[in-house]
């Protein structure tokens, strides 16, 4: 048996929570799930991250990091336009080809909701902090231009619902986007696959 030390262990408890946290959302979602995901026991788990909330965060945290780190690679050494569609190629055919991500996305999103209705404005503060980090690599590879950013963004989440709602591949709103045809062609199943 391989012997992985504590950092190891709680990249892979994160990665499993990222999963786990995907399909069952925030409140769904079980510890004992997680670390049974990940192969580690429950009081294993807590010695890693203080409760669930730590994990939640952690996984986010990483789905969110891992979005700027795809918009940065996809846009070295681009500018302006080619800057843009490359950033939006490598966007929808991530969340195409590994839709847990975009379902996690889709999980934060409900889970800060639910916590501001309930008074918890902290839990979106760690959110929105990472959020920013995501707007800011997308500012920087579109040469500091918030109207570019704003539309860029604007997209994505076009992307992210016609992705989540199953939109067949011929749908005219594909046409519309600035991404290299639609990512399901020839497809009417649904786009995100249990």
């Amino acid at each position: 048996m391989v012997r992985m030390s504590a950092q190891e262990r709680r990249t892979s408890v994160v990665r499993a929570a990222m999963r786990e946290f995907a399909r069952g959302g925030y409140d769904g979602t079980s510890t004992e799930s997680i670390a049974r995901r990940a192969g580690v026991s429950q009081p294993y788990l807590f010695r890693l991250f203080p409760g669930k909330r730590a994990i939640f965060l952690a996984a986010t945290s990483r789905c969110l990091g891992d979005i700027a780190a795809l918009f940065a690679e996809a846009a070295r050494g681009l500018t302006g336009e080619e800057a843009l569609r490359a950033m939006s190629n490598a966007y929808t055919r991530v969340i195409v080809k590994e839709p847990d991500r975009l379902r996690l996305q889709m999980q934060v999103y409900v889970a800060v909701a639910a916590a501001e209705a309930a008074g918890d404005p902290a839990f979106g503060e760690a959110v929105r902090a990472q959020w920013m980090e995501v707007w800011e690599t997308v500012e920087a590879q579109l040469g500091g231009d918030p109207g570019a950013t704003t539309a860029f963004m604007a997209h994505g989440m076009l992307v992210n619902v016609l992705v989540c709602t199953g939109f067949p591949a011929g749908h005219p709103l594909w046409s519309r986007l600035p991404v290299e045809g639609p990512p399901l062609a020839g497809s009417t199943a649904r786009a995100l696959p249990g």
